[in-house]
């Protein structure tokens, strides 16, 4: 079986072919983008295996040469600058690598939804940037206030506090343009998310573990989504990789007897690491089984709050995917390992 390596671009891509015996056959440049690439591929006249980097547009990719190829690897791309480290890179050295790490079995892989999972992720990102975007909307129309010195009303986001901000008097044409423009913002990315949430809710509603992890208090339908999205398949996760796959667990630097902890990774999706840190602080307070938990860990001591909480975020998740997994609902008691 020939062992292929792809260095692949929106208009070109490298591609590289090795022999049964690992020996370099074939190397060239495809002209016309990824398709172009995929039918020159059939063309090959002995089954093959394939092997390029994770990237914008990869998903597609993969897609369109699993029904030609024998294998499809795409390759973790923080994993693979990790593995090559040399100062020597370009599309044809690249293509050869990747080649190699196939050939050898040790490319490393990501993960690849199908189409359908991979759009519900853009969903969920979709909405995280409208989100965000309207909270800076929000922001900035409370610096306008601000900087003028207008204290607003209580419940500024309501319709009663948008009309008043609608018309308050402001002293500058210049002013008032900034308002006007801010509260479209605001306006129009409350539109979006209407629609998004409405398309979310839909998927989740055929999909039994978004319900199943609403059954946690303190997780809403966002957090729930969010997490079963991005696991796509809860049997590819162990317990003690969850936390690693959503950065929630310390960077570690140890030598010897030596061992030192530090600030989290921040590895993965982000914003489902929002959400988890979020739900935690809701089940905190809502649920007395994390709040036994995150007490244990802050150990009375207030300088370690926000420990105790990315702590929490930590263990929800480990539960979270225990209750994929297995099925059940969230059982409330307190057991001795949650309890200081």
């Amino acid at each position: 079986m020939l062992t292929v390596g792809l260095d692949v671009h929106l208009r070109s891509s490298a591609v590289c072919i090795l022999d049964e015996n690992g020996r370099r056959i074939k190397q060239f440049v495809v002209r016309g983008g990824p398709r172009e690439t995929v039918r020159r591929l059939t063309t090959l006249e002995r089954p093959f295996q394939v092997c390029f980097e994770a990237s914008c547009g990869s998903g597609t990719l993969h897609d369109l040469l699993r029904p030609i190829a024998r294998r499809v690897v795409v390759a973790h791309p923080g994993q693979l600058r990790l593995i090559f480290r040399s100062s020597r890179k370009n599309d044809r050295v690249d293509a050869a690598k990747l080649a190699k790490l196939l050939y050898l079995d040790e490319a490393p892989p990501v993960h690849v939804p199908d189409r359908w999972g991979r759009a519900w992720r853009e969903l969920v990102l979709a909405r995280g940037r409208a989100v965000g975007q309207r909270t800076r909307a929000k922001n900035g129309l409370r610096a306008l206030l601000r900087s003028l010195l207008i204290t607003p009303p209580r419940g500024l986001w309501t319709k009663a506090g948008r009309a008043w901000l609608a018309t308050v008097d402001l002293p500058t044409p210049a002013t008032r343009l900034r308002r006007d423009l801010l509260l479209e913002e605001v306006e129009h990315f409350d539109r979006q998310l209407t629609r998004l949430e409405a398309e979310l809710d839909r998927i989740a509603r055929r999909h039994p573990g978004v319900s199943l992890l609403q059954s946690i208090p303190g997780v809403g339908p966002r957090t729930a989504e969010a997490f079963c999205a991005f696991v796509d398949d809860p049997g590819r996760f162990g317990a003690k990789q969850i936390g690693r796959y959503f950065g929630l667990v310390p960077r570690q630097d140890q030598s010897g007897s030596t061992n030192r902890l530090g600030r989290i990774t921040r590895e993965g999706p982000g914003e489902v690491r929002r959400l988890l840190t979020e739900a935690a602080w809701r089940a905190v307070r809502h649920g007395p089984r994390m709040r036994a938990f995150f007490e244990r860990v802050r150990r009375e001591d207030p300088q370690r709050r926000k420990i105790a909480l990315v702590a929490t975020a930590h263990y929800l998740s480990r539960v979270m995917l225990a209750m994929l997994q297995s099925g059940e609902t969230w059982r409330e008691e307190v057991t001795m390992n949650d309890a200081a």
